[in-house]
């Protein structure tokens, strides 16, 4: 019971900001395109975030472990929020200002959460370290049925509802002043080891170079991230001259993620017991 009470702690301020992050995912190149921006430029602005999310992955770890792991979690709600209500502008270089401090958020969202949990899992609470990997898989799971429900609510508000395109950003809002109060209300603060970051970077890189099975890994993940960074922009750009309802396509997208890790974790059960190559 203990534990559990724990887990659900956890999910209030964890599980909202997974809401919140999906909420804007298939209205984003809508949003853009309804300001009159040229697919060149919209190009500009994902790059943008992208470019930010990994600049400030690399820092993200000694930030978080710095600063304490509760107020990394604020800081992301705070960040994505003023992300959220910067689309509001049309000016093009508050709309780039918006995706850095997306690509800041999402480098927390990524870190300082789960970061705060294994350290209370471990430390405070002291459970099973084999417990982990419950909590993250319940979060794996209602991190697809969220998904699933932001697109079809991004759709309700953006053109069932006749807001536009950028009112899924606005209802993100509210989802993130409530991971952040959560977070404050609920959680205890933890800090980190606080490595140099050229520390972390170079036993990194160390470990990289040292052994080709990783550098092999690190190479198709790169790829295929690339392929999905391509598809995210593009998608809309392609379906949406046929009026397809992105929200709903978004939600179709995620579903079909869901599914493709349910039938892996099939496939690599007792039952049928293969294994990646």
């Amino acid at each position: 019971p203990a534990f559990r009470r724990f887990q659900r702690r956890y999910y209030r301020v964890y599980l909202p900001a997974l809401a919140a992050d999906w909420l804007q995912g298939p209205f984003l190149y809508k949003l853009y395109q309804h300001y009159r921006f040229l697919e060149g430029q919209i190009a500009i602005l994902y790059v943008c975030g992208f470019a930010a999310t990994v600049l400030f992955g690399l820092v993200s770890t000694p930030l978080v472990d710095r600063l304490g792991r509760k107020k990394s979690c604020v800081l992301f709600s705070l960040t994505y929020s003023l992300c959220c209500l910067l689309k509001l502008s049309r000016d093009y270089l508050v709309l780039a200002v918006g995706r850095v401090l997306g690509g800041l958020s999402t480098a927390l969202l990524f870190s300082a959460f789960e970061a705060w949990y294994v350290h209370e899992h471990v430390e405070r609470h002291d459970f099973p370290r084999e417990w982990i990997a419950v909590t993250f898989s319940h979060a794996a799971f209602w991190n697809n049925v969220v998904a699933v429900a932001a697109g079809g609510v991004a759709e309700l508000f953006a053109e069932g509802l006749g807001l536009g395109p950028v009112a899924p950003f606005m209802v993100s809002i509210p989802l993130l002043v409530l991971s952040g109060l959560s977070a404050v209300k609920t959680w205890d603060e933890n800090y980190g080891q606080g490595r140099p970051l050229t520390k972390t970077c170079g036993d990194g890189l160390k470990c990289l170079l040292s052994d080709r099975r990783v550098l092999l890994l690190g190479t198709v993940q790169a790829l295929f991230e690339s392929v999905i960074y391509i598809f995210i922009f593009l998608w809309t750009p392609v379906l949406d001259p046929h009026g397809a309802p992105l929200g709903i396509v978004f939600a179709a997208f995620m579903a079909a993620s869901a599914l493709g890790s349910s039938l892996y974790r099939l496939a690599l059960s007792r039952r049928y017991r293969l294994q990646p190559l």
